[in-house]
């Protein structure tokens, strides 16, 4: 088993690695799949049978975020967009919310079941995956008093299938919040922990 801070930096790696993929989806109307892949795959993986189901191989699947969070913990962070950051703090807020309603997170579990057949009949990059999973992102976490604003180009934001990645991002980011809290993660140790952070996001990046 993983020690307790590997898991705590992975799983804000995975959510650092969603909060990016969005700000440059938002920005560009591009997405990196094989970035954004393991993430999505993370959202049916509810009961696995070890914590390196839920990603994979850090070093590969979560390079991207891993490298984000390493940024991020620097004293002086420099060379993080400053969406990037919103995003991230922005999705640990709304888990926060998301806990003090259970009847959101049934939900959440139900829907996102439904969503795994679409997943298994077509692939998890699918659109018509991707819609299932926006609309369950609409119908619950878009309901609570806390929303997270994505800014990017009016253009691409406007397009349903752009959209519809967003929120599937999204929905992975406040899976790896959840995951975060889960493994003893608590928002203090944003402040205390990041020079700690920062060592098991270099360990795990020579892991390649």
């Amino acid at each position: 088993m993983r020690p307790r801070a590997e898991q705590q930096a992975i799983a804000l790696a995975a959510l650092f690695q969603a909060a990016t993929l969005v700000e440059e989806l938002a920005r560009t109307g591009e997405l990196r799949q094989e970035m954004s892949t393991p993430l999505i795959k993370s959202l049916f993986e509810q009961d696995p049978s070890s914590f390196d189901d839920i990603y994979g191989p850090p070093a590969d699947n979560l390079r991207l975020g891993l490298e984000q969070l390493l940024l991020a913990c620097h004293r002086t962070p420099r060379g993080i967009n400053p969406d990037v950051t919103r995003y991230a703090l922005s999705l640990l807020h709304l888990e926060r919310k998301l806990q003090r309603s259970p009847g959101m997170m049934d939900a959440l579990g139900t829907g996102i079941n439904q969503a795994s057949r679409q997943a298994m009949h077509f692939s998890e990059n699918h659109e018509n995956t991707l819609a299932a999973l926006a609309d369950l992102y609409k119908q619950t976490l878009s309901q609570l008093s806390f929303r997270i604003r994505v800014t990017g180009n009016p253009t691409h934001l406007q397009s349903n299938k752009t959209a519809d990645k967003v929120r599937t991002l999204l929905l992975a980011g406040i899976r790896a919040a959840i995951l975060w809290r889960q493994v003893g993660g608590r928002r203090w140790q944003l402040l205390i922990s990041r020079k700690r952070y920062g060592q098991v996001c270099d360990h795990l990046l020579s892991q390649r």
